[in-house]
């Protein structure tokens, strides 16, 4: 009986993840260098965690701490305890600053940039693997350590090429918040469950409008897939006070009164409309605040806002916006939200607001879960791989116009060592160190051909699909004359394109140079290698 042939695996990528090609990742690497540069500027340092920690460790802000797969991706350890791939990169900090308490400077400013893995079921858009850039300051109780986190995203959504206009840092305190939901009966511990519900909803208001966070906050909304999404259930007169309290939305078309400061209009749940700034702003949340919780938060918000303005970050960059929640639980005091104002078209082919690339707030509970005293916190998280999107909107996303390689071709399966040598002289001259020993500039690389070199023809087709300026050519003939071929791979496109009969062909040899070199005196091909990557480099500047 005949063997079964083995079954042949599918190639495929697991659903909601993604592959990313050199150009993808070049792109990321550009936009996270100046990100990188804006934090460092404002004295943050780098610090890396594991994607895994221990379930425990990332507590109770698991969607469901009883079963740990769920929201999270977990395993269990040889002793039996769980570990789970990190949410965010926020709970992983606060583990470290625990742990080296200690030894850390405080306030501790960090950043790290790494992905985050959420077990939530895809869709267009929603990924199970992402990345996040994190900026945080642990050990920081006074909310100008916030107003400063407001004013950094600021300044990196303007270091992309992002101008304002186009973006806003919304800014509200979750005491505001908590202050709302005292005012309807939901205070207490009892009701921990049923205020994160209500923060959920309004964090939907971008999404969903007035109408259906109201259904949220009721007994529930059903969307056009005919899922149902449980709501908080609060009666009427508890809903329309959240909302009227949350749901002001902001034109921030730029006005100016007498005295040449930005404002905008605030229109309320009602629809009565507020000439405002955002330190008017502040004093209305204060003023319409019902009690000690919500009047400290609008307190802190008018800080902010005082200290925006000092800066120069008037009301057009950063915003005071009541409709700010943040979903997660551990939020205790102002929250941000870095907003995109420009349209975009969806997958749906509909016109909408590009919308959040970023968020945080102020965490003074988080650290303090491992220790004995409380250690404030506040922080802010870039969603990288949505940014990136949006970069590419605008038109500003840096692609990579880095050269290909200068490849040199094989003729000879025995002259390995030959061909070897060749790249190895061209890519010491093509790139130069200082007298330290760093690079003079970008790398230039330079790959002698690995694949089968039976035929020539395909070595060029490899060589023109990595984009290679040009290839080096030495056969049995060049070698006894001391020559090699540099042949110009843009230059002959150029030129056999207007070239009609052989005769032209074999006259103009379409890019083609044949010049001196010997082992010990490469510089002829060095030199016409240079003029290529010149010209090259010349067309695409």
């Amino acid at each position: 009986m005949a063997a079964k042939k083995p079954k042949r695996v599918t190639a495929r990528v697991p659903r909601g993840f993604v592959d990313r090609d050199a150009s993808d990742l070049r792109a990321q690497d550009a936009m996270l260098a100046k990100i990188r540069r804006v934090y460092e500027t404002y004295g943050f340092e780098p610090v890396e965690t594991p994607v895994f920690e221990y379930t425990d460790a990332l507590g109770k802000f698991l969607p469901d701490s009883d079963r740990p797969n769920e929201g999270v991706f977990s395993i269990e350890d040889d002793d039996e305890q769980w570990m789970s791939l990190r949410y965010d990169l926020t709970a992983p900090l606060a583990r470290y600053v625990a742990e080296n308490f200690e030894t850390l400077p405080k306030p501790y400013r960090s950043y790290r940039a790494g992905y985050v893995f959420r077990n939530e079921k895809p869709g267009p858009g929603r990924f199970r693997q992402f990345m996040q850039f994190d900026a945080d300051i642990v050990g920081a109780p006074n909310v100008s350590a916030d107003a400063e986190m407001a004013m950094m995203m600021a300044d990196t959504m303007e270091a992309l090429g992002i101008p304002h206009g186009q973006y806003v840092i919304r800014v509200n305190n979750r005491k505001v918040l908590d202050g709302v939901l005292e005012a309807i009966g939901l205070g207490g511990e009892e009701n921990a469950g049923r205020r994160l519900t209500v923060l959920r909803a309004i964090d939907k208001l971008d999404k969903f409008g007035v109408e259906g966070v109201r259904l949220l906050l009721g007994e529930g909304r059903k969307d056009e897939s005919g899922d149902f999404t449980p709501g908080a259930g609060l009666n009427k007169e508890q809903q329309t006070f959240v909302l009227t309290a949350t749901s002001q939305a902001f034109d921030l078309t730029e006005v100016r009164n007498a005295t040449g400061r930005p404002l905008g209009d605030m229109r309320t749940a009602e629809g009565e409309t507020l000439f405002y700034d955002n330190l008017f702003a502040g004093r209305f949340a204060f003023d319409t605040a019902r009690n000690d919780v919500g009047r400290e938060g609008a307190r802190e918000l008018i800080q902010i806002a005082e200290a925006c303005e000092a800066a120069g970050y008037g009301s057009l960059r950063v915003v005071i916006d009541p409709s700010v929640v943040r979903g997660l639980e551990y939020y205790t005091g102002p929250v941000f939200e870095a907003e995109l104002l420009f349209d975009v078209t969806n997958e749906k082919g509909e016109v909408v607001r590009f919308g959040s690339v970023g968020g945080g707030g102020r965490y003074d509970g988080l650290v303090s879960r491992f220790m004995s005293q409380p250690v404030p916190a506040t922080g802010f998280s870039i969603g990288v791989s949505r940014l990136m999107t949006a970069l590419k909107n605008l038109g500003r996303l840096e692609t990579s116009t880095r050269t290909g390689p200068v490849v040199v071709t094989v003729m000879d399966r025995d002259r390995m060592a030959d061909y070897q040598k060749m790249a190895s002289d061209l890519r010491a001259a093509l790139n130069p160190k200082d007298e330290s020993g760093e690079p003079l500039g970008p790398p230039v690389p330079v790959e002698v051909f690995q694949g089968n070199p039976k035929q020539f023809g395909k070595q060029l087709q490899y060589a023109d699909r990595r984009d290679a300026p040009c290839v080096i050519i030495q056969g049995g003939d060049e070698k006894a004359a001391c020559k090699v071929q540099v042949k110009d791979l843009a230059l002959g496109k150029e030129l056999s394109a207007k070239i009609t009969d052989n005769a032209e062909w074999r006259e103009a040899r379409a890019g083609q140079e044949m010049v001196d070199y010997a082992p010990d005196k490469p510089g002829d091909m060095i030199a016409a290698v240079r003029a290529i990557l010149a010209r090259a480099s010349g067309a695409k500047g």
